[in-house]
């Protein structure tokens, strides 16, 4: 079987991740494209709509974008909008764009989209004039794919700053050069975006990639192409992530080996004081450098764990006694060091969290390691560290695995409540009764309607959860914003904090009126609350608000997924009725409030 021939069935097969196909030859990557659209020809499109607009040519970039897609498991139709015809396509309302009725539209823009430019010596004021304007133009697309199409998320580009420098070192320090108001929008359109719009960084992007090899001015001027062929990959992966992550594919945690990953040496050899992290030797430097860079992953939400081939307590000494090392024992939720393969201790370590093997990201510097774990776990991702420790920090950044499209307080947080559940474990312990573990832990909830930051947030997880999700039906927060304003729907947030830590919101729940019926159109809860009597809290709510509508029957729905299995019992261990079409009924008449020990 030919490179190409293995790569196609990894595509098809919804294992080639973006990282992956990255890595791969450009020319192999224009060969498979050409033959995912002969698939495409062939099997038809897939059920995510994604409308492609741009202002230079766009054709290779779709087609190169469907094979990532698929490889990561999305099968997607495209609609692929006409040469720089954003405007006509936005505007227009009767446009084929418009009839294609897209979940997610990508604006690809760059500067030659800007007409207008501050003039030599231009007044500060009048900059900002026509900084207001520009930006009004953006708006106005926004606006206008809001209106049309409720909903549907935007990914839109910020502009590239080319290379020519009409000023010369003065466009760097004017208020009135072009570099400096193109970096001026890439501001505003950072800070002014509505929720329903993401940011790609494209500016970024051409610059790791180097400007000169970015810009092909020759490639543009016989094809409009808006970059070299060189990028494309880079390009197409980094929307892949995105486009994915808005699917609720979410890679949550990244699990770490120790020996020449985290560190310089073998500990079980060496000791917690052998080890190199000597910041004053390269290599050491190097290991702590990626230290460093873990440590803005946990601190951003990223979940850290630990899988090691070790004797656990030799394997937490450095964390413990060594004072070079930057990660401490508290920043680690799991910390797994035995003598198994590290396959089935990656499975323990998902189970523990209670999230999905496919949400895991591993970074081992064995080769034989990573392969096992590809081989018997394709759904984790897995980072090939270079033999050069000094460029682990990039390996794993240059993997986009955790591009999100939002960012939370509760995302901040989570890593916390993770190592605070160690002290609850502890507490479980000291108790032989769990309804008294569940009275010592002193948990306290609020419960009402998704408001600003919260509504955030309730978006968020009605993105993300899998797994506690009864019909795994996704929103987005202009749709549930929508929501709100109907009487006849009721969006409901359950906050929860104990006496170890605040987890913020952790469930969602949406209520439909039809009748005398209130159906239970969506029913969520993040895992990390499992057994804690939150969704006898939830329910109670639900027929709280059952109530005051008047219904007589409370209605749900279990749609089942490949990751929802937990829940197939739920609405009958409820006291709900099989209807045997997959609807469960409860009369009002029967409810009886369950025990929980939440305030």
């Amino acid at each position: 079987m030919s490179d190409l021939d293995q790569i196609y069935e990894k595509v098809i097969a919804g294992q080639a991740d973006a990282s992956y196909l990255m890595g791969q030859e450009l020319t192999l990557l224009l060969k498979l494209s050409t033959r995912i659209k002969k698939h495409r020809a062939e099997a038809g499109q897939g059920g995510c709509k994604i409308a492609v607009l741009g202002s230079y040519s766009i054709q290779h970039f779709c087609m190169m974008l469907d094979a990532f897609l698929l490889g990561m498991g999305i099968n997607a139709g495209i609609y692929e909008g006409e040469y720089d015809g954003i405007k006509s396509d936005v505007l227009a309302g009767d446009s084929d764009f418009y009839k294609f009725e897209p979940d997610m539209v990508l604006l690809l823009m760059d500067h030659r989209d800007i007409q207008s430019f501050p003039t030599c010596l231009e007044e500060e004021e009048a900059v900002d004039r026509m900084l207001k304007d520009t930006m009004g133009g953006f708006r106005i697309l926004w606006d206008r794919i809001r209106e049309k199409l409720p909903g549907c998320q935007i990914f839109q580009t910020n502009i590239v700053l080319p290379t020519e420098r009409p000023l010369g070192n003065l466009e760097g320090g004017t208020n009135y050069s072009h570099t400096e108001f193109l970096r001026r929008i890439n501001h505003e359109l950072a800070v002014s975006r509505p929720d329903s719009v993401s940011i790609v960084d494209m500016e970024y992007i051409a610059s790791y990639i180097g400007k000169k090899l970015w810009f092909d001015h020759a490639s543009y001027f016989m094809s409009k192409s808006g970059y070299s062929a060189d990028a494309l990959p880079m390009v197409c992966a980094a929307f892949a992530r995105l486009i994915a992550a808005s699917k609720g594919k979410v890679y949550k945690c990244l699990v770490l080996d120790l020996d020449n990953t985290i560190w310089d040496g073998v500990v079980g050899d060496d000791g917690y004081d052998g080890i190199n992290l000597d910041p004053h030797d390269a290599v050491g430097e190097a290991y702590r450098y990626f230290q460093r860079y873990l440590l803005g992953l946990r601190e951003r939400g990223v979940i850290l764990a630990v899988c090691s081939k070790n004797d656990e307590q030799t394997a937490k000494e450095p964390f413990e006694k060594n004072p070079d090392m930057i990660l401490k024992l508290s920043d680690i939720a799991c910390f797994v060091a035995n003598w198994d393969d590290k396959a089935n201790n990656i499975k323990r370590i998902a189970s523990s969290l209670n999230i999905g093997t496919d949400s895991l990201v591993f970074a081992d510097d064995n080769p034989a390691e990573r392969e096992i774990v590809r081989q018997y776990l394709p759904e984790v991702l897995v980072i090939d560290l270079p033999e050069d420790p000094s460029y682990y920090a990039r390996a794993v950044d240059e993997s986009n695995a955790f591009s999100w499209i939002e960012l939370t307080k509760e995302d901040i947080n989570r890593t916390g409540t993770y190592a605070a559940n160690t002290m609850r474990e502890e507490l479980m312990e000291s108790f032989v009764d769990y309804d008294e573990y569940l009275k010592a832990l002193d948990m306290q909830a609020e419960v009402g309607e998704p408001e600003g930051s919260r509504m955030k947030r309730f978006a968020q997880l009605i993105n993300k959860s899998n797994q506690f999700n009864l019909r795994t039906i996704r929103y987005s927060e202009e749709e549930l914003l929508s929501m709100k304003e109907d009487p006849d729907t009721k969006l409901i947030y359950v906050d929860l904090k104990d006496k170890f830590s605040e987890y913020g919101l952790i469930s969602c729940v949406i209520l439909k009126k039809t009748g005398e019926e209130c159906f239970i159109d969506t029913w969520l809860m993040s895992c990390r609350v499992l057994k804690r009597g939150v969704e006898l809290l939830a329910y109670d709510a639900v027929y709280e608000a059952a109530k005051a509508w008047g219904c007589t029957r409370i209605r749900g729905e279990y749609i089942p997924t490949k990751k929802n299995g937990m829940v197939k019992d739920f609405y009958p261990g409820l006291g709900f009725k099989d209807c045997g079409d997959g609807t469960y009924l409860a009369e009002l008449a029967d409810y009886h409030r369950g025990k929980f020990y939440i305030r």
